[in-house]
């Protein structure tokens, strides 16, 4: 059994007119979610082994809140800048390469192919990934190399707002 957890990045900050999309921070929300996100996905017992990141500034700040709330560093991140707004075909060659011996493992990407991609999971559908999302899946299978023609199970759907 494989576990995914598919999170789009927290809340970023516009107030540098100056930076580039790719380079924009998260704003005071995205640094209050982010860490209370993986938290509460770790309280739920959820034994994420491996951390997969766009390179983008928003994703990879989301990724290092996960990735210390279960005693990893920036350095243990996977990086894959091909996760900046990729289509739903990248998300899989991503998720492809994973090493079989993980068996829980997150990726964090942005809009609008990351909703794209969970809406083509499962039977279960969102209209728009919010920021700090987690769309989770299980797939029965020892190996991650053939991702993409495994049947997948939706697991659940947590959001920062679902608690306000």
């Amino acid at each position: 059994m494989k576990e995914l957890l598919i999170i789009r990045h927290a809340k970023s900050s516009w107030a540098n007119a100056f930076s580039g999309d790719f380079d924009r921070t998260l704003n005071d929300r995205g640094h209050r979610d982010a860490p209370r996100m993986a938290e509460k996905i770790k309280g739920r017992g959820v034994a994420i082994q491996a951390f997969l990141s766009s390179t983008a500034n928003r994703a990879l700040t989301t990724a290092v809140y996960f990735a210390e709330a279960y005693g990893k560093t920036k350095k243990d991140i996977l990086l894959f800048p091909e996760l900046y707004h990729a289509p739903e075909n990248i998300f899989y060659d991503v998720i492809e390469k994973i090493p079989a011996n993980i068996y829980t493992a997150a990726i964090f990407s942005h809009n609008p192919g990351i909703t794209d991609f969970v809406n083509g999971l499962t039977e279960t559908r969102i209209d728009d990934m919010p920021t700090c999302g987690i769309f989770a899946i299980q797939i029965d299978s020892d190996h991650w190399n053939n991702f993409s023609s495994l049947k997948k199970s939706f697991w659940f759907f947590e959001y920062p707002k679902l608690d306000v």
